[in-house]
């Protein structure tokens, strides 16, 4: 039995334990199989439903350490069990000196609750990794994943996506918590190859970056309150917190608004009418 059909077997019985409600899909019945369809995995991973397909009946070979994160998030793969993925696919796991961008099932059960509140979450170095319906509604798709086209310390100080909402604050305490989360990341993960190009592109990119970097000042997140101005609803003023996942070491960026203040009515409007042309 070749690699690519025991990927294909693995999946397949993976996606035939989860059920939609553990993954926030709604579980409409007359389901000809247990689990997840095809189609709704692909929803979750932002895959095609034909590569899908393609994966379970092993005609797709070499899948990417990218693709691999995708369907271990959205099958709440423990972490033996990504370990495993990575393996059946034939791709290197990463080792303890790398940054992981694992979202363990507990924590990611916990981000499926919180479907009113815009929330995303970052890796070590402030990549993003997955982020919920609303805060691409309040925000819009996220750039596609080449370079550093989602690392949000990239777009505080060198390049924030095209057509983003001007809601990443440039403040200097907000950077320079940035700063020493990069110094801190580059400490715990000295053979993380993707950490270390990140660093050094925003120092020949960024004056401020090496300044804040060179002086060796400490900073940590504080709470801020941030306004984005948004084409279908209006101006919307949340609050914006960092959480942290301790044991996984990811970042967990949440926008809260008072329960009653006109944010929140647009916040609920935006949720209903969705992204308008």
């Amino acid at each position: 039995m070749t690699g690519s059909t025991n990927l294909g077997r693995a999946l397949h019985a993976w996606r035939d334990r989860t059920k939609p409600a553990e993954v926030g899909l709604p579980d409409e019945g007359g389901r000809h199989a247990p689990g997840l369809r095809g189609e709704e995995l692909a929803q979750l991973t932002g895959l095609s439903v034909d590569y899908i397909v393609q994966l379970e009946q092993g005609r797709a070979t070499n899948p990417s350490p990218q693709v691999l994160s995708a369907l271990a998030r959205a099958l709440r793969l423990t972490a033996a069990e990504r370990e495993h993925l990575f393996v059946l696919a034939g791709q290197a796991v990463p080792g303890p000196g790398q940054i992981s961008d694992h979202v363990p099932a507990g924590v990611q059960r916990l981000l499926d609750r919180l479907t009113g509140t815009p929330l995303s979450v970052y890796d070590a170095a402030w990549n993003l990794i997955t982020w919920n319906r609303l805060w691409a509604l309040l925000f819009g798709d996220p750039p596609a994943a080449r370079g550093f086209a989602r690392n949000t310390v990239w777009w505080s100080f060198v390049e924030p996506p095209a057509g983003y909402p001007q809601a990443v604050s440039r403040e200097t305490g907000h950077r320079t918590a940035f700063v020493s989360d990069l110094r801190a990341a580059s400490a715990r993960y000295p053979k993380d190859a993707g950490l270390a190009t990140l660093i050094d592109e925003l120092h020949t990119r960024s004056g401020d970056f090496t300044a804040l970097w060179d002086s060796g000042v400490v900073g940590v997140h504080e709470p801020l309150t941030k306004t984005v101005r948004h084409a279908g609803v209006g101006e919307l003023t949340l609050d914006c917190d960092i959480l942290a996942a301790l044991g996984a070491d990811l970042r967990i960026m949440a926008f809260s608004v008072a329960e009653g203040s006109e944010t929140a009515e647009r916040l609920r409007l935006l949720e209903v009418v969705g992204v308008q042309p």
